[in-house]
Order: C-alpha cells, then sequence, then structure tokens
C-alpha cells in the first residue's frame, strides 16, 4: 500500500508542476490577449506593469505548485524508503493539498467578481474600470484548447491521487 500512496503522491507532484510549465511557455500569449482587449476597451495597457499584473509563472505562481511538488516527492521517497513518518506526513499533507486544490477551483469559479474587487481595491481608476469579464475571457481563450483539458485532468489527479493516498496509508 505503501507503493500505492507513493505512486499516486508521485501523479499529484506532476499535476502541480505542469501549472507553472503551461504558465510559463503560454502566460504571454495570455497577455498578449488580454493587452488588446484593454485597447479594445480604451484602457491603457500599461495599467497591468504599473499594479504587476502577470500571466506568467513569475513569483507565487511558480513557488506554490513546486513547493507542493517537493513535499509530495520527499513524502513518496519516504514511503518507497519504509519510513513509519510517510503514514503520518501523507495525511497531514494529502489533506492539506485537497484544501488547497479547492480553493484553487473556487478561485477559478470566483474569478471575475474576486479580480473586479481586486481592481477596485487597487485605487487606480483606469483599472477599476475594466470590464472583467471580457478581459480574463480573452486571456484565457489564449490559452490552447488542450490546457482546459489538462486542467480538468489536473484537478482529478490531485483530489483522486490525495484520496487513493489517503486511503492506502489507512489501509496499510
Amino acid at each position: 500500500m505503501h507503493n500505492l500512496a507513493a505512486a499516486m503522491q508521485l501523479l499529484v507532484a506532476a499535476a502541480f508542476v505542469s501549472i507553472p510549465i503551461v504558465r510559463h511557455r503560454f502566460g504571454h500569449v495570455a497577455k498578449d490577449a488580454a493587452v488588446a482587449e484593454l485597447r479594445r476597451q480604451n484602457v491603457r495597457p500599461a495599467v497591468l506593469e504599473e499594479n504587476k499584473l502577470r500571466f506568467d509563472a513569475g513569483g507565487h505562481e511558480t513557488a506554490a505548485p513546486v513547493a507542493v511538488a517537493v513535499v509530495m516527492t520527499t513524502i513518496a521517497a519516504l514511503h518507497l524508503a519504509g519510513s513509519d513518518l510517510a503514514q503520518m506526513l501523507t495525511w497531514i499533507f494529502s489533506s492539506l493539498v485537497v484544501l488547497m486544490n479547492l480553493v484553487i477551483v473556487y478561485s477559478n469559479l470566483t474569478a471575475v467578481r474576486s479580480v473586479q474587487a481586486a481592481f477596485r481595491s487597487k485605487g487606480d481608476p483606469e483599472l477599476a474600470r475594466v470590464e472583467v469579464e471580457p478581459f480574463l475571457q480573452a486571456a484565457e481563450n489564449a490559452f490552447p484548447r488542450w490546457v482546459r483539458a489538462q486542467t480538468h485532468l489536473r484537478n482529478t489527479v490531485v483530489f483522486g491521487g490525495s484520496a487513493i493516498a489517503l486511503v492506502a496509508v489507512s489501509l496499510a
């Protein structure tokens, strides 16, 4: 059962690493589409830079998923090494991963509202008048179609892999 838990944790790690890889590869295309939408709305594109808004894999968009992947890989290695600590760490971190992914999914589902609120809170009148829904849609549509399928697959792997790892350590 420890090998099964380890395999699931490695899949979860790979799923999390896929996030910054996709953003690194296609983030500039999403930014270009968002800039074009801002121009359509007669909003200066420089407002993105001035407010440190990014579409690439910089900052926490890379650090957080890579940190999750490192933790899950480490726990998988502990399982494979036969460490007793692996079971407890699986309970803690696989549960946290499920909760974190729920937050990510919720954030994606409420993106328009949260971005509108964030834009208003920045205090930049030009940013506050951005029509957020078409702005976000333009950026999202710039990613290849397969990225949506990859997002669904990633969520399935994260939720399912974490659940299987938890069941595996329960039965071990």
